[in-house]
């Protein structure tokens, strides 16, 4: 076993038991950081397949930000210790109903699939110069503006959260 095989499933073991850690967790400080794990061994695997740029994106926006965000608000709001209610046996049985065939779906689609690279297609080289002047440019095709207006919804979104809850009831 080559060390890349090796590191393919021992990031995929630490997905899926922290994945499933992050859903059954009752108390919510522990999922977020739970989260956390999911999504820094996911941008493990985008290491391994030689995808640093997605990898270094997933690592700074979604465990950087999304989930510092999240840990702030929880911290924030004083909801460390509060624990989720436990689920009903109902939602229990839909959720394994739902997981089952979601996976004979999945699995029947991936088996009964050939994936072969179509004839004719070619490969499209990478230009890292063009990848940073359209994420840094604010002309056709470029990243800057939408990049700010969702930071300033994020920031509006996370002030009013801890506003409502803040809120002292009369």
């Amino acid at each position: 076993m080559t060390f890349n095989i090796f590191m393919f499933y021992f990031l995929s073991a630490i997905i899926l038991i922290f994945s499933l850690l992050t859903i059954t967790s009752r108390k919510m400080l522990r999922a977020a950081v739970y989260l956390l794990f999911v999504l820094v061994a996911t941008s493990g695997l985008y290491f391994l397949l030689n995808y640093q740029f997605l990898a270094a994106v997933q690592l700074t926006l979604y465990a950087g930000g999304i989930v510092v965000l999240i840990i702030f608000s929880i911290l924030l709001t004083s909801h460390i210790s509060e624990k989720f209610k436990k689920p009903s046996v109902w939602k229990i049985w839909m959720g394994s109903l739902s997981f089952v065939f979601g996976s004979v779906i999945i699995l029947w689609v991936l088996l009964s699939h050939q994936f072969v690279k179509p004839e004719g297609l070619k490969d499209i080289p990478v230009n890292m110069h063009l990848i940073g002047n359209q994420l840094l440019g604010l002309g056709k095709n470029g990243y800057v503006l939408p990049f700010e207006l969702i930071s300033i919804l994020l920031l509006a979104a996370m002030v009013s959260a801890i506003v409502v809850v803040k809120k002292e009831k009369k």
